[in-house]
């Protein structure tokens, strides 16, 4: 045998010494990872029925907005002659889609609860028809939603652009049709949603929060809207604008779990970018503006402007305003 032929043999069995004992360290591994899986914990997982999909509640999100704008996110087709069919089989699929999904939601909620999935559980198909039947009024405030971009944003060029395109309509869109799901006391799956189009558009607003029609987030990133907030009409509000809950001490978390923590907003109100405003008594009186970089957590009337005052501002630079003699421009050098 040659010398580099006994070399790659070598190589070969040393290769395969290193896998064996690499797959015996994985068995360790795996025996480490089962033993952690602690049956005492309110949070294990284990048993016949599976805990919600994900995935189904992402398809079930894009269905959903599929039928609420036809021909926006598909690449179908769409026209007056089959647009009945179009919609029809659309909406048998999110019916059962949903249903399925639903039924898991409170199976799941019940077993986490220690009641069993013996216990008395909602009729998901019932539910899905309930919130099927609440579509075409979802569709009718999201237009005034896109009319409010239209509005308060030059840069809109057309209605089509904004459903597009704009992060701030996909947050709100996927939180209207979250919102309805939540209203109905489904667990797990408003929440779902709403933290997807957190993870694609950097918006996070609570499924629980109330928010009336003609409502325009500019830009977007950085909003956070919470669960009680409430948000009256024809409201536009920045990117890295906060409407939270001021913090608590850890012993008062339960009992405040199922109050008002999070701001009113009332209507016309204006208010720019990464400003925050904290406390369930807290109001934003209407036709107010508020300015940026702003930290409110009292009360505002009506028709208010709450300003920041100008701050001092340094020029560095050569020939700057700000170096106003040799000296200065030297030490800007």
């Amino acid at each position: 045998m040659r010398d580099e032929d006994r070399a790659i043999e070598d190589q070969s069995l040393s290769s395969g010494k290193e896998a064996v004992n690499c797959y015996g360290r994985l068995s360790g591994i795996v025996k480490d990872l089962v033993s952690s899986w602690d049956n005492t914990h309110p949070w294990k997982h284990g048993g016949a029925i599976p805990m919600p999909s994900q995935e189904a509640v992402i398809r079930i999100i894009h269905r959903g907005r599929r039928i609420l704008f036809p021909g926006y996110f598909t690449q179908a087709n769409i026209n007056v002659e089959n647009l009945e069919y179009y919609i029809g089989q659309e909406t048998c699929q999110l019916f059962e889609e949903l249903s399925e999904q639903i039924d898991l939601a409170f199976k799941y909620q019940a077993l986490s609860l220690g009641a069993g999935v013996s216990s008395s559980i909602p009729d998901s198909r019932e539910l899905t028809l309930r919130f099927l039947e609440k579509l075409p009024s979802i569709k009718a405030v999201l237009m005034t939603d896109v009319e409010a971009a239209m509005m308060g944003d030059p840069a809109a060029k057309s209605e089509s652009e904004v459903i597009f395109s704009y992060p701030g309509f996909m947050a709100i869109s996927i939180y209207r049709m979250a919102h309805i799901l939540y209203q109905l006391k489904v667990p797990f799956i408003p929440r779902i949603m709403t933290e997807h189009a957190h993870s694609l558009t950097g918006i996070d607003i609570h499924p629980g929060a109330t928010i009336g029609e003609s409502f325009f987030i500019d830009h977007g990133t950085g909003v956070v809207i919470g669960e009680t907030t409430w948000i009256g009409k024809r409201v536009r509000i920045y990117q890295g604008v906060t409407l939270g809950a001021l913090s608590l001490p850890k012993e008062a978390v339960p009992e405040l779990r199922y109050k008002k923590r999070h701001p009113t907003v009332e209507d016309d109100v204006i208010i720019y970018s990464n400003t925050t405003i904290l406390g369930g008594d807290t109001v934003i009186g209407a036709r107010s503006v508020i300015g940026g970089n702003i930290w409110i957590t009292e009360s505002v009337p009506p028709d208010t402007r709450v300003l920041l005052k100008r701050p001092e501002l340094i020029y560095m630079g050569k020939g700057s305003k700000g170096a106003k003699n040799k000296k200065d421009a030297e030490m800007i050098k």
